[in-house]
């Protein structure tokens, strides 16, 4: 029985980050796992059904808009909290495992990860490792199947959104429509990315030139 952990959601503007750990025998997951972006998302949840259905156990967690905006923390620090509380749901004292790296030094990140957990773990660190290892491709998946999850219920309410992701032209449309309705970003934008602060500079130019 081991773990692996990995997170979805660090790059958007919009909306919250989650990550997901995976306890099982790995050999009980099912073919197909691996890094979730390459996962066409009808299959991505499909997996996601038969990795539940497989594993000991599995934990989610997620990091919302008004913990990432915090101005007393940053990426680096969310990614290993977000690692952390994943983790333990799952986690008992003589587990091993690995999560899939969140920073340009693995094996600091997982000391970071590890200190978090209120568990005496045997945790490794690796870059990639949601495409080598199956238990991180299976956390891979999960996450990403919460943090779409989590992307539909945005569109519920505000109509369509695009990915969340600052390259994705309706995104930005869609943020820049809603300061111009109403003023101001809405609540699942992440206010500190550069793309907010570019959207409510521009709206701000827009309304000096009426004038």
């Amino acid at each position: 029985m081991r773990v692996g952990v990995d997170e979805a959601g660090k790059g958007p503007v919009l909306g919250s980050m989650f990550a997901a750990a995976v306890r099982a025998v790995p050999d009980m997951l099912p073919d197909g796992v691996g890094d979730s972006k390459g996962i066409a998302p009808a299959e991505r949840e499909r997996l996601d059904e038969r990795i539940r259905a497989a594993a000991d156990a599995v934990a989610i967690a997620e990091i919302p808009v008004v913990r990432i905006d915090d101005p007393e923390t940053d990426m680096n620090t969310l990614t290993v909290a977000a690692h952390a509380e994943a983790l333990s749901g799952v986690a008992r004292d003589g587990l091993a495992g690995l999560v899939d790296a969140g920073d340009t030094d693995a094996d600091r990140f997982g000391r970071r990860v590890a200190k978090r957990v209120d568990a005496t773990l045997h945790l490794d660190a690796e870059h990639g490792a949601d495409e080598t290892d199956p238990l991180v491709g299976a956390a891979s998946i999960v996450a990403k199947v919460a943090r779409d999850s989590h992307v539909e219920s945005l569109t519920e309410v505000h109509g369509e959104v695009g990915s969340g992701y600052p390259s994705d032209p309706t995104t930005r449309a869609f943020l820049a429509g809603y300061v111009d309705d109403h003023g101001d970003l809405p609540d699942c934008a992440r206010a500190s990315w550069s793309t907010c602060e570019d959207v409510l500079a521009a709206a701000e130019q827009s309304t000096l030139g009426e004038f």
